[in-house]
């Protein structure tokens, strides 16, 4: 899984950093300024959760079992359902694509905990 968490990171960073500025240079003009910082929050997460998924990654490598995984698979479908529904909400002006958004952001929120409790199950104390 390593690879494939790898190559979603590097995906998600990529598109992330072209969408922020897509939206600071190509949709600075066509936006209001609040579908402006709905997007944004959209790159925000999107980012964010870029870089939590390059560290399932890593986890990958040294944790066995599943529960890495399901973290990095909560955290790939918050992107695509919390970040995609907010750049296709102001895109498209279709405001019913709002109830997808919380959904997405569930993921996320299950991705930290599956996180949380791994570290927890490991039994590692810090030094």
């Amino acid at each position: 899984m390593f690879r494939t968490f790898l190559m979603l990171a590097a995906f998600f960073g990529f598109t992330g950093v072209a969408l922020g500025a897509f939206a600071a240079h190509g949709l600075k003009t066509r936006l209001s300024a609040e579908y402006i910082a709905i997007f944004h929050t959209g790159v925000l997460y999107q980012l964010i959760h870029a870089l939590a998924i390059f560290g399932v990654a890593l986890l990958a490598m040294q944790i066995q079992g599943r529960l890495v995984t399901y973290a990095g698979i909560a955290f790939t479908l918050g992107i695509i359902l919390f970040s995609g529904s907010l750049y296709l909400l102001t895109l498209t002006g279709t405001s019913k694509l709002g109830i997808i958004t919380p959904i997405g952001g569930l993921c996320f929120l299950i991705g930290w905990a599956i996180l949380g409790w791994t570290a927890w199950r490991l039994g590692v104390e810090a030094p």
